[in-house]
C-alpha cells in the first residue's frame, strides 16, 4: 500500500472515531467501518506480495497469468471484505449501538448444562451424518467428563469430531458454561481443518479473555422469535450470529420425530455466503443444521449414551 493511502485510511479512522465520540456512528457500526478497512488493506498486502511473486517468473507469458491471476484472487478478497461488512452492518440494525462487552461473573454460573434445547450431559454423544455436496459427512459432538477455566469460569468441553468421506476433516474442543439464567454461554473453541490427513488452519480458534476475544451466547434460556445475538466474537476470527426464527418446528430425521423445535438461522461475515439453520428439540438439543444455499443437511442419527 502507498504512503499516501495509509495516511488517508489513517485520516478516516480519526474521523470515524471522532464522529463516534460525537455520537453519529454507533459502536457496532464503528466496528464494522474498521474491519473492512482491515480487510481492505490486507487484500491489498496480499496483491502486493503475489505481484512480487510475480516479478519473480522468468516466462513472460506465464509472468503475465501470474499477475492476471493476482488481480483475479485480489478482486474475490475485496468482494469478500464489501460483503461482510454487510453481514456485519445488518447485525448492528438488530444488535443496537452499544459496544460488545459481556460482563462474566464466575458466581453467575452453574456447573450443569440442562438448557432444554442444549442440554450437554457428560458422556453423551451426538450423532450426525449427511450425504453433502461434498461427500458423506459425518459428526461426532462427544460431551467429555472434562472442563477448562475459561475467565474463571469451569466450562464444559466437546469434541467435535468431523469427517469427510471417512476422513477426518476437522476436529475441534469446545468449551459451554451456563448462567444462573440458564443462558448457555460459548467461550471458546480450539479447532483445526485437516486436509489429507494433515492439519492446515486453526483459523476459528479462540478463547474468551485472550486478545480480547469474548463469549458469546449459543442457546438462550427462554427463546423467542426475534431473539438476535452474537455467539462468539473474535474479530475477524470467531463472529457468529443467530436469529430465532421459530419456536415450534416439526422435525424427522433418523433419530426420531421431534416437536415444538427452535429454528435458528445462522450467519457469519467471515463467511458471507453462508447460511444455515438449525433446530433445537426440547430436551434434546441440535437435531438438524440446513444450508440454505445448497440445500444440504445433516441430520442427528443416534445419541449414544455410556
Amino acid at each position: 500500500m502507498k504512503p499516501n493511502s495509509l495516511l488517508i485510511l489513517f485520516a478516516t479512522a480519526i474521523t470515524l472515531t471522532a464522529a463516534t465520540a460525537a455520537g453519529q456512528t454507533s459502536a457496532c457500526q464503528q466496528t464494522s467501518q474498521d474491519a473492512l478497512r482491515a480487510c481492505r488493506a490486507a487484500a491489498q498486502s496480499s496483491l502486493l506480495f503475489a505481484k512480487a511473486t510475480c516479478d519473480n517468473v522468468s516466462n513472460s507469458v506465464a509472468q503475465r497469468s501470474c499477475r492476471r491471476q493476482a488481480q483475479a484472487d485480489f478482486k474475490t478478497a475485496s468482494q469478500l471484505c464489501d460483503d461482510g461488512f454487510t453481514v456485519r452492518q445488518t447485525a448492528c440494525a438488530r444488535l443496537g449501538p452499544q459496544p460488545y462487552d459481556p460482563v462474566i461473573d464466575p458466581a453467575n454460573f452453574v456447573s450443569t448444562i440442562d438448557n432444554p434445547y442444549f442440554p450437554l450431559t457428560p458422556g453423551t454423544t451426538f450423532v450426525y451424518e449427511g450425504i453433502t455436496s461434498t461427500g458423506l459427512v459425518h459428526v461426532d459432538f462427544a460431551v467429555t467428563h472434562n472442563t477448562k477455566q475459561i475467565l474463571g469460569v469451569t466450562t464444559v468441553e466437546v469434541h467435535d469430531t468431523v469427517f469427510t468421506n471417512g476422513a477426518v476433516t476437522e476436529d475441534t474442543l469446545d468449551w459451554f458454561a451456563q448462567d444462573k439464567t440458564g443462558n448457555v454461554w460459548y467461550l471458546g473453541e480450539n479447532t483445526v481443518e485437516i486436509i489429507d490427513g494433515r492439519p492446515t488452519t486453526l483459523g476459528g480458534t479462540f478463547v474468551s479473555g485472550i486478545k480480547r476475544a469474548k463469549p458469546g451466547i449459543i442457546m438462550l434460556a427462554h427463546p423467542a422469535v426475534g431473539n438476535f445475538t452474537r455467539q462468539e466474537f473474535d474479530l475477524g476470527n470467531a463472529e457468529d450470529f443467530a436469529d430465532v426464527q421459530s419456536l415450534n418446528d416439526t422435525v424427522v430425521v433418523p433419530a426420531g420425530r421431534f416437536t415444538h423445535c427452535v429454528r435458528s438461522h445462522e450467519t457469519t461475515p467471515l463467511e458471507p455466503t453462508l447460511s444455515e439453520d438449525k433446530f433445537y428439540a426440547p430436551g434434546i438439543g441440535n437435531v438438524l443444521t440446513r444450508d440454505l444455499t445448497n440445500g444440504d443437511e445433516i441430520p442427528l442419527i443416534q445419541i449414544k449414551v455410556e
